[in-house]
């Protein structure tokens, strides 16, 4: 989370500091540096420098600009752009929605129920569902929906590039998967509930948020 107590200028000065101590750790090019090490100082500049960017997008917002033109600016949706660093209030409360993804294992568990769907292991998946999903999802379903998909995209030729997006919207955790078809790039997308049953699973072109 963004401290909100630092300036935007104290973020980007440990950033700064951060950046220059990876690349003295990299030492002389006569001799290896320690590449764990360098994970470790790699990933506390990830992680400031995403302290950086949440900071700049909410004085963004506060200075008046739109989610449309920070969306556009990341190469992602407005949807997606304010998923991302919105601060939406819970109309059941009042408060603020928590954001916080707790299902530590919501991206691996996702891969593997997607795997096997379109594999058709539809047994082994269906373990993972919920009442109304399982209620749902027959095999008829599923062999119509990978029959549209067929026509529309070609055959699945396999997962995509980058790594799996989680995010919490509401009540659920939500996994996007990039997918790799003959005529198009698309995305899975799993919902999993509060008890960690998926909730909802699609298959959806990737600029729907």
């Amino acid at each position: 989370m963004v401290d909100s107590s630092m300036s935007l200028s104290a973020l980007s000065d440990q950033l700064a500091q951060q950046a220059s101590d990876l690349a003295e750790a990299l030492g002389s090019p006569l001799a290896a540096p320690a590449y764990l090490d360098l994970v470790r100082r790699s990933q506390k500049v990830d992680d400031m420098a995403g302290q950086v960017l949440k900071l700049c997008v909410q004085q963004s917002r506060d200075a008046g600009h739109t989610w449309q033109e920070i969306g556009d600016l990341l190469g992602v949706t407005r949807q997606a752009a304010f998923q991302r660093f919105g601060k939406p209030i819970d109309p059941r409360t009042g408060e603020l929605m928590d954001k916080t993804v707790h299902m530590a294992d919501a991206a691996e568990r996702a891969l593997a129920i997607v795997t096997d769907v379109l594999e058709g292991r539809m047994d082994r998946a269906r373990r993972s569902f919920n009442a109304e999903v399982l209620k749902a999802f027959t095999d008829e379903v599923w062999g119509n929906g990978l029959a549209t998909l067929t026509g529309l995209v070609g055959p699945f030729e396999g997962f995509g590039e980058g790594e799996p997006f989680v995010r919490r919207i509401g009540d659920h955790t939500v996994v996007d998967i990039p997918l790799r078809y003959e005529a198009g790039d698309m995305k899975a997308q799993v919902a999993f509930d509060a008890q960690e049953k998926v909730a909802g699973i699609y298959i959806i072109p990737t600029e729907v948020p």
